[in-house]
């Protein structure tokens, strides 16, 4: 069995070494899949350039979610057997043809699911489902903004707001991306290179009527976003990819360090605003529940087709690197999936 291991931070076409996997066993409690396919996430292109604290030192295998079939289980486990096809999240890991994972975080899914519909679900749409319907109950009518929405997780914010009937503010980078939101069922796609999102909301009309913002953004963005939030309005941060844009100068990151701004719990307190940040490795470590039943609810409603997720490109394992730089430039619309 082969690993992609990242060996040096930097760029991707001599960041990740194919080497050998040594023989991994499941404990009680976890599986060992054989994998098919895994799913890129811009975490994993923070952790390439070093500015992934969680990140396991180097050499490491990084990812976080296989498809494949159950090769060995561990004791104990009783919600998959061998041969079950399967999507999972694993803690790191997921640049492998082998992984071994926590059971609780290993969903079966169907035989003739589109692997690389399925890498969508276990990071990026169990993400958007414990921030729209676990952290955030939404409910018609609100007025909802989305960051980054023509990526993995924003896509699933939209889809996932549709089915509540909200109102949608999506923010992308291109006019073929807003096209695309158009499409999806955003109501006023913002392209952020154009315009200020901020001030561009509030010429529409809706300015301190934001109900929700879901930022992967951080920075400047989240400290604009909370100036948009309605009494009982929440801010729900995933993510700080600004920080890419500041890799190697220090006074670019302690400016965007600066730029999410300095909360007093008073001002929550008097505005009755909330900020709330997502973490989901944290879910997955300490109430690993919560991520099952995530992961549960999403793969449902895909196989029913009341979730439709989608899926950018799909590369060869050949072409990790190019995958990568693809992520990394912002181009991609959807999931940017890994076939072994």
């Amino acid at each position: 069995m082969k690993a992609y291991f990242l060996v040096r931070n930097g760029a991707a076409d001599k960041a990740f070494e194919l080497r050998d996997l040594p023989t991994l066993k499941p404990k009680a409690g976890e599986v060992l899949i054989h994998a098919e396919a895994f799913g890129l996430n811009f975490a994993d292109v923070m952790a390439r350039l070093g500015l992934y604290k969680d990140a396991p030192p180097l050499p490491a295998v990084v990812g976080y979610e296989t498809v494949g079939r159950v090769a060995e289980v561990g004791e104990g486990v009783t919600n998959v057997k061998v041969g079950d096809r399967v999507v999972a999240l694993s803690r790191f890991g997921g640049y492998a043809q082998a992984v071994v994972t926590d059971a609780r975080a290993t969903m079966l899914i169907p035989d003739d699911m589109d692997a690389g519909i399925a890498t969508c679900l276990a990071t990026q749409y169990a993400t958007a489902w414990y921030a729209a319907e676990e952290m955030v109950r939404l409910h018609e009518g609100d007025h909802v903004l989305i960051h980054a929405a023509a990526g993995g997780v924003g896509i699933a914010l939209i889809q996932m707001a549709k089915r509540r009937g909200a109102v949608i503010f999506g923010t992308a980078g291109s006019d073929e991306k807003l096209k695309f939101l158009k499409e999806q069922g955003v109501d006023y796609p913002i392209n952020y290179r154009k315009v200020d999102f901020a001030v561009e909301i509030k010429k529409l009309g809706f300015d301190k009527k934001i109900d929700v913002v879901y930022d992967p953004i951080g920075g400047e963005s989240l400290k604009k976003g909370m100036t948009l939030l309605t009494a009982g309005g929440r801010m729900v941060t995933y993510g700080a990819s600004s920080m890419t844009e500041a890799k190697g100068n220090p006074f670019k990151i302690l400016g965007v360090a600066l730029g999410f701004g300095i909360w007093s719990p008073i001002e929550f307190v008097t505005t009755s605003r909330s900020l709330l940040g997502i973490n989901m490795l944290r879910i997955a470590d300490n109430r690993p529940e919560i991520l099952a039943r995530c992961i549960k609810n999403v793969v449902e409603l895909t196989a029913s087709g009341d979730l439709k997720p989608v899926v950018g490109k799909t590369f060869p394992h050949t072409q990790l690197a190019e995958a990568h730089e693809y992520l990394a430039s912002r181009q991609s619309i959807g999931k940017v999936a890994i076939t072994w």
